[in-house]
């Protein structure tokens, strides 16, 4: 009855050939956040804090992709 509500995700559009998703990862403390990476000049667009195992499945939901690079 007062169970949590979802949240409702809507895909974001981008150029699959100049821009790729990633997650860009701290190597000291382990903080992550999704966004995606310029593949010619390497410029990175924040989009969300991942903190856990829920949010990295919102991201790759958002991004419409399964498979994450890591950048350090």
């Amino acid at each position: 009855m007062f169970g949590k509500k979802k949240k409702k995700t809507e895909k974001i559009e981008y150029d699959r050939s100049e821009w790729q998703p990633v997650l860009k990862c701290s190597i000291c403390n382990g903080e992550q956040v999704g966004g995606l990476r310029n593949k010619s000049t390497g410029e990175f667009r924040e989009i969300m804090f991942v903190r856990g195992q829920d949010d990295l499945e919102r991201f790759r939901e958002i991004m419409d992709e399964r498979d994450i690079a890591k950048i350090y």
